[in-house]
């Protein structure tokens, strides 16, 4: 008779104990409640920080033409729609923002969803089967992946950003008989990096593929009046799908997807992610529609945020830190280890700076980051107070500096004798 103990469904969460190491150490970084926001400053244990790690990139969760369109659509709706598009939750603010939506992307349609990452999850889950082939990029965010996975369509991945590879991967399948999908980013959350959009496209057509962009962090940052990286390579009329989310530049939560008229009627009657989901409140509905409405008619928005975004770039690059090959909203500050990513984030936060650190697997064991983010609403003497306290702690934890190489490796021994 064996007796080997039988596995519980919860045995791995007894298991999980990664987090309190950090914890344990003063250095565990996340889920840190807020206790008031002003948008470029936010309140957390009583004591106010410069907020570089958000997504609010035009700032318009504070603007008052915002709430109050949040507001009046309350009072006239309630809170909200309590079912789904198909039955009872259609207003007609969903259907008035899918209209301006698609007229502001160039595409024929719009389908608006309750989640970014139900836009891509949900689309690419429904559109592909596993007749199909998907070619992703190695760094397509996670609701892609999942896209993927639903799917059961074959998955063949790229070097990040490598069109040569793409290329061999391409023609290694060149007699697929099922549909293509070529998904990509156009601009990556963690690096920053916009996708060379307008190859990818040459590739794609080349060999009959349906092109997929994830627009995300892309619009409102990029591109004429913010129409993001399809638009800023002139790529319109040439990308299948545009997909994004309205938890960034559009200042609520929520997502879409911009695309042929017969693909969103499709999606509107076999996705399940659409079909048996309630819609997003009202409340959403009139603050992303008046946040485009915004977006189009103050374009200086979005050259402010790109600006603020390249001055702290250069600034940054000029003390010495490695920011890769960023050129958008996102500026990465490539740090090192994990344990030397930990202190720093824990210095920069105590010295009154929030940013993201970016921990494996989504980037390299000894190439952890902290990921910031910028704001049409930064203003010049908030960015240069976070300058000033990078350069102190980055000396200080041996980032930038004469003793940069000396302390990578004390951190490695730090990483070793805690566990970290």
């Amino acid at each position: 008779m064996s007796t080997d103990k039988k596995r519980d469904l919860f045995d791995k969460c007894e298991s999980f104990k990664r987090h309190k190491v950090a914890q344990e150490h003063g250095v565990y970084p996340f889920f840190r409640p807020l206790d008031d926001s002003e948008g470029s400053r936010v309140m957390i244990e009583n004591k106010p920080r410069i907020m570089l790690g958000s997504n609010n990139y035009l700032g318009l969760t504070h603007h008052p033409e915002v709430i109050a369109a949040a507001k009046e659509a309350l009072d006239r709706f309630g809170t909200g729609c309590t079912g789904s598009r198909m039955l009872n939750g259609t207003l007609n603010l969903h259907n008035e923002l899918e209209e301006e939506l698609a007229t502001f992307l160039g595409k024929e349609a719009v389908l608006l969803w309750s989640t970014g990452f139900m836009s891509n999850s949900g689309s690419v889950g429904s559109l592909c089967t596993r007749k199909d082939i998907i070619f992703a990029d190695r760094e397509d965010h996670a609701s892609l992946i999942d896209g993927f996975v639903l799917s059961q369509a074959r998955l063949v991945r790229f070097k990040h950003n490598d069109m040569a590879d793409l290329e061999r991967k391409l023609e290694m399948n060149k007699d697929h008989a099922g549909g293509k999908l070529l998904a990509v980013d156009g601009v990556y959350s963690m690096t920053g990096e916009l996708a060379p959009v307008d190859q990818i496209v040459a590739l794609g057509r080349k060999y009959g593929c349906r092109i997929l962009v994830d627009e995300a962090h892309a619009i409102g940052t990029i591109g004429p009046q913010g129409r993001g990286s399809v638009a800023h390579f002139g790529m319109t009329d040439h990308v299948d799908l545009v997909t994004g989310t309205f938890s960034k530049t559009f200042a609520s939560m929520g997502g879409f997807i911009g695309c042929p008229q017969e693909v969103k009627e499709y999606l509107m009657h076999n996705s399940r992610q659409f079909m048996y989901t309630a819609s997003f409140t009202p409340s959403i509905a009139a603050t992303v529609l008046t946040a485009l409405r915004i977006m189009r008619t103050q374009p200086e928005l979005v050259e402010q945020c790109r600006s603020n975004a390249l001055w702290m770039r250069s600034e940054l690059e000029r003390m010495g830190f490695n920011c890769l090959a960023s050129n958008t909203a996102v500026v990465p500050i490539v740090i090192g280890s994990v344990a030397q990513m930990l202190w720093f984030n824990k210095r920069i936060y105590e010295e009154g700076v929030f940013a993201n650190p970016v921990l494996p697997p989504a980037v390299p064991t000894n190439a952890c980051l902290v990921r910031t983010s910028y704001m049409a609403t930064h203003n010049r003497a908030d960015l240069q107070e976070a300058l000033d306290i990078f350069e102190k702690v980055g000396h200080e934890i041996g980032v930038i500096g004469p003793n940069k190489e000396l302390m990578a490796d004390h951190w490695k021994m730090m990483a070793s004798s805690v566990g970290i």
